[in-house]
């Protein structure tokens, strides 16, 4: 069995566990929009809210549990009060809304959001930095990108491999690494970032001596290079996408998946490929009045199914007090897991690499 393929099925194993490590859900209604004024004089304080309604996912220190959730850290560079506001009422996939929140709480609760942490213990702990501007990025980094693209930069969760990306390697001045951290990338699921000039020059100088380290130590390159996912038959990879694999009857060359190998290259394809990532299906939940529910489902693990309904609305239930139903499509990835074979993996990889 190749290396890449092995690669590839841990990260799927370790993607479909994250899902089950998953906080306690709750109803919740739609977000209202609270013009909120923070006030540290209140009588409420904003730390222990942040433990009572947070910390139970994203750590004591707002450090995030990775891979599962996201560091809390300088989240007022990547959104306004507002937008904090709407997703703590609301919630946001895996996350509670938390509706009913007292006004006073929820302020108290942003200007502890907004405030700056002290450096996190170990930050820099094994950062390729050797300058000072550098080090200094490595801190930021870890606080704001680290959980998509790994403290190393070398790849994470859900974010490339920033030391084998095309555009670091162009990038001379910084304006093009500063160009994409400061847009973003929304087709990719990547947020703006709102950094001083001073924090972006010192951001940008860590990520170009984490490439320079992963270089010069090329026998240590934890990635897959996009190389190694291009070995494969075109001409088999389409039999097998048309015949014994059946992906045709779900999928289309010229509709859902044209462009594919645009928006998806190497490791990141392929594991989409075996498991689609944040795809959507739909379930009805039955109550016990006969009463039906069918949304999107945003939540099931072996205790609890939520379902977003058509409103947007968040809705919970114990599994053991309800029926439910699926419709998911993705489950045919999982199922075909025991029948791949390495050729079928790798046939499939070169075909798929052709939709552009």
């Amino acid at each position: 069995m190749k290396r890449s393929w092995v690669v590839v099925v841990f990260a799927a194993a370790c993607f479909i566990a994250s899902q089950c490590r998953q906080t306690r859900t709750y109803a919740a209604s739609p977000a209202t929009s609270d013009a909120l004024q923070a006030d540290p004089s209140s009588g409420i304080s904003g730390a222990e809210a942040y433990a009572d309604h947070c910390a139970i996912c994203h750590g004591d220190n707002r450090e995030g549990i990775l891979p599962a959730f996201p560091p809390l850290q300088g989240i007022n560079r990547q959104m306004t009060d507002q937008q904090i506001t709407q997703t703590i009422r609301a919630g946001k996939g895996r996350m509670p809304g938390f509706p009913k929140l007292p006004q006073d709480e929820l302020a108290a609760l942003l200007h502890y959001l907004s405030t700056d942490t002290e450096p996190l213990a170990g930050a820099a702990k094994g950062a390729p930095a050797s300058s000072s501007l550098a080090t200094a990025g490595a801190l930021l980094f870890q606080q704001n990108c680290a959980f998509c693209h790994g403290r190393d930069a070398q790849g994470g969760e859900t974010g490339p491999d920033l030391t084998q990306s095309r555009l670091v390697r162009r990038d001379r001045g910084g304006d093009q690494i500063a160009a994409v951290i400061r847009n973003g990338r929304p087709e990719k699921k990547m947020p703006a970032f709102h950094f001083s000039n001073q924090e972006m020059f010192s951001v940008v100088a860590f990520i170009h001596e984490a490439q320079a380290e992963a270089v010069s130590k090329p026998g240590g390159r934890r990635g897959v290079e996009v190389s190694d996912l291009q070995t494969g038959d075109i001409n088999a990879g389409r039999e097998y996408f048309n015949g014994a694999g059946r992906c045709a009857t779900c999928h289309s060359p010229t509709g859902d998946l044209a462009g594919i190998a645009s928006k998806y290259e190497g490791l990141q394809l392929e594991e989409q490929m075996l498991y689609p990532r944040e795809a959507k299906y739909r379930g009805t939940v039955t109550l016990p009045s006969g009463e039906q529910v069918t949304g999107t489902v945003a939540y099931l693990d072996e205790f609890t199914i939520a379902l977003r309904d058509a409103d947007g609305t968040y809705r919970s239930w114990a599994i053991n007090r309800v029926k439910y139903k699926l419709d998911a499509p993705v489950n045919a990835h999982v199922d075909l897991f025991s029948k791949y074979t390495d050729a079928d993996i790798h046939n499939l990889m070169a075909y798929l690499q052709t939709l552009r």
